[in-house]
């Protein structure tokens, strides 16, 4: 109800959230009356939000956050509330503007593929035509299994802000392996679509409920990181424990999620011994690493070199361990080091180059936007 989305907005504003970055709160479906009114128009339910949304979105907005949405591509949301159907696409479009959201994400339950192909793009048309700045939420590949060449993320890059590739994610580790596992066997074709303005979304965070334990939560925010992630969290601010708080308040891993390049990540090593390595590039040469642990039974030995790495010869780091805040000094690229993974565990650095080589490695291996 909407009594739910006042709390909560009050703990974005109040707790840490919000200076962080976390700014918008999303309403998800359900949240409309069974029928729309008699102009046609979508209505939220009168005794759950008997205020209605614009009053919600004042709320919001007078606490320096933003207001997202939920709508549905179909004759039906996902959960059997009224759908937008391609005759409604301008009207709620306008509707959504005049009660002041900030945000829309788009589902595409009860919809053919060819009523998709053409209503994202009508949809991302009819938001601009309001005036309003809206983030367009798209979940237009998931329903088409995520891959060319039933997917052109050309055009979708084009279309949406961020988009859904894959299932729903589910609150247990089991979920969060099967989304990672898929976005890294086909991140040749993901990685590359994902830049400022345009991002793969492989599903909200859910670190502080109850399917990861602190290791599992502590991975979920590393590679949703690296994988350059849209961060929406899914949990009760009410009711946090400081741990999870501290996992997904860690200023660090912000900045590196939010870096301005916006390059996503990609697995670059996957051992025999169950232990993976990801990268992501950042702006001014800096790099993130996450050695992750698949490994059930105790903590791992993992030695390699940032020459393995492939990381320029002759260069010189400054490494800071994004969680514990440990900086390694003078880290040549030559130099053999070893973390101490923990089961179902990560270990996170943030490398600064203090001595680069005459050609920045960035610079050859991808242009920067």
């Amino acid at each position: 109800s909407e009594a739910l989305f006042f709390e909560m907005a009050d703990r974005l504003a109040e707790d840490g959230w919000r200076e962080l970055g976390y700014e918008y709160i999303n309403i998800d479906d359900c949240w409309s009356a069974k029928q729309r009114d008699a102009a046609g128009r979508l209505v939220p339910d009168p005794e759950r939000f008997p205020r209605g949304i614009k009053a919600l979105a004042d709320y919001v907005h007078a606490r320096g956050l933003k207001l997202g949405i939920y709508g549905d591509l179909g004759t039906l949301t996902c959960g059997g509330y009224p759908g937008t159907t391609l005759d409604h696409v301008k009207q709620d479009a306008q509707t959504f503007a005049e009660w002041g959201v900030d945000m829309l994400k788009l589902d595409g339950c009860y919809s053919s593929g060819e009523e998709q192909a053409e209503g994202y793009p009508e949809m991302a048309r009819a938001l601009n035509a309001t005036g309003r700045p809206i983030v367009y939420s798209c979940s237009w590949p998931a329903y088409q299994g995520g891959l060319p060449p039933k997917v052109n993320y050309t055009v979708l890059a084009e279309v949406c802000n961020l988009w859904r590739n894959y299932d729903d994610i589910q609150d247990s580790w089991d979920s969060v392996l099967s989304i990672l596992d898929w976005f890294s066997a086909n991140q040749d074709v993901l990685q590359p679509a994902a830049g400022p303005g345009h991002w793969n979304d492989p599903d909200m965070l859910i670190i502080g409920n109850f399917g990861l334990s602190y290791e599992q939560s502590r991975s979920q925010m590393a590679l949703w990181t690296v994988m350059a992630a849209p961060l929406l969290m899914s949990t009760d601010l009410r009711t946090i424990s400081p741990s999870a708080k501290e996992i997904l308040q860690n200023r660090l891993m912000i900045q590196i999620n939010q870096d301005p390049l916006g390059i996503q990540g990609r697995r670059i090593v996957k051992e025999k011994s169950h232990i993976e390595v990801f990268l992501r590039p950042l702006s001014q040469a800096a790099s993130a690493l996450v050695f992750f642990s698949r490994r059930t039974d105790m903590p791992f030995l993992y030695t390699t070199s940032l020459a393995k790495l492939h990381f320029p010869e002759d260069a010189v780091y400054e490494v800071q361990d994004v969680y514990s805040g440990k900086i390694i000094s003078g880290l040549k690229t030559a130099d053999s080091f070893s973390v101490v993974i923990n089961p179902s565990g990560v270990v996170m650095w943030y490398l600064y180059p203090v001595a680069l080589p005459a050609q920045p490695w960035h610079v050859v291996r991808q242009q920067a936007p």
